[in-house]
């Protein structure tokens, strides 16, 4: 990396300093605490395994046992807060990986964009509260690092170690097919089943690892969970309120929803990989991921702060050619802000003072969010529409 590049990440490093140690302080003196409930969940499942017993002992530990075996070194040290640095590391890596992937573009606009990640006050929030979307963050970029470095088997692994970690990166293996499909020539369907041998024997190899050492629980609570979660604390989705009637046993209905909730979903993150048809090039894939991740936090049925990072990760690579002015850019910025500080406004009322705000206004920002983000998607597709037919102008010309 050049001086600058490591001068951003050590002010990446700092910035992250700073949030965490202000974190172990408001911890100690405040109501509201800062470390993630989730980071306790990791830490007491890890707990389970320093003692040889099984991670899903913990109530609500709903994730794979590579996490709670990453946290281990917290009982070893007996340091609670030792697994936030491990979140940390993977958060600077994936930031490190982020300018890389914006390749050759002007020193001066890849920092701006790597900054977009590097000293984004969500992204090091979410890292410093114990959150592991860093480590799914890390994985991603490492596997598009090798795909774009033509690399296929390797990022067939990492890929398939991220497909374990948490099932959502499914979605991307249709934009991933189309572009070696696109740019590999005679040879595309080799290095495809390359790419998807090596994913598929990581993804079974580490399930059958898994189930192994801890036997059904695993499949229960790493995967088949998720596919009924109900959970409608904390969740920005349009679907909250029937979540949380479903729930309640209110609606009169044999129906679980929460069992349909992805079929528009992922029709949705079907339908947008049109766009990379259109220009089927590494960078058009990326964007694609973009709005494909976006599209699938968009209409999930659980939507929470921390799944943002999700598409924030590749908001650098989508910036890179933007035709979004600068005003555009800054009314979409207040609109995503806007609606959600609405959100969290209700959220902590209903919460942390005990009034019921469910209906009509937590329902009511759950759906002026979704609009708004859904105005966003739309905008994105524009956007990466225009790029591609400039692109293909030019083709031509």
């Amino acid at each position: 990396m050049k001086r600058e590049e490591c001068l951003l990440v050590l002010a990446g490093l700092l910035a992250r300093v700073g949030f965490f140690s202000y974190g172990i302080y408001q911890d100690a003196h405040f109501a509201v605490k800062y470390t993630d409930i989730d980071y306790h969940v990791f830490h007491d499942a890890a707990r389970y395994v320093a003692q040889g017993n099984s991670p899903y002992l913990r109530d609500t530990y709903r994730y794979t046992p590579l996490l709670s075996w990453m946290l281990v070194p917290n009982h070893w040290l007996q340091w609670v807060h030792f697994g936030k640095f491990i979140f940390v590391l993977f958060d600077l890596l994936a930031g490190v990986m982020v300018m890389n992937l914006l390749g050759k573009c002007g020193r001066r606009r890849k920092l701006i964009l790597a900054s977009l990640w590097l000293l984004n006050p969500v992204v090091i929030t979410v890292s410093t509260r114990g959150n592991a979307e860093s480590v799914m963050a890390f994985l991603i970029m490492w596997f598009l690092v090798h795909l774009r470095n033509r690399q296929f088997a390797l990022s067939g692994f990492v890929y398939g170690v991220a497909i374990h970690f948490k099932i959502y990166p499914i979605i991307y293996a249709l934009p991933i097919s189309i572009y070696i499909r696109s740019s590999e020539g005679s040879r595309w369907f080799l290095r495809l089943l390359t790419m998807g041998i090596a994913t598929l024997a990581t993804l079974v190899g580490c399930g059958i690892g898994m189930y192994y050492i801890y036997g059904w629980e695993f499949l229960e609570h790493a995967y088949i969970y998720h596919f009924t979660r109900t959970d409608h604390r904390h969740n920005f989705s349009l679907w909250n309120m029937l979540l949380y009637l479903d729930s309640s046993g209110v609606v009169p209905t044999t129906i679980n929803w929460a069992e349909f909730a992805f079929l528009p979903q992922l029709f949705i993150c079907a339908a947008v990989t049109y766009v990379l048809w259109e220009a089927p090039t590494f960078q058009n894939m990326q964007c694609v991921l973009f709005l494909q991740t976006f599209a699938f936090v968009t209409y999930n049925k659980v939507c929470t702060s921390q799944y943002f990072i999700w598409y924030l990760l590749f908001l650098p690579s989508f910036l890179l050619d933007t035709t979004l002015s600068g005003a555009k850019g800054i009314f979409l910025i207040f609109l995503w802000v806007g609606t959600q500080a609405w959100w969290l406004y209700n959220g902590y009322l209903l919460e942390f003072e005990g009034k019921n705000m469910f209906y009509p206004r937590l329902f009511s920002a759950c759906v002026t969010f979704f609009l708004a983000n859904v105005y966003l998607l739309a905008q994105f597709i524009l956007d990466c529409r225009r790029r591609n037919y400039q692109t293909n102008i030019k083709k031509t010309n």
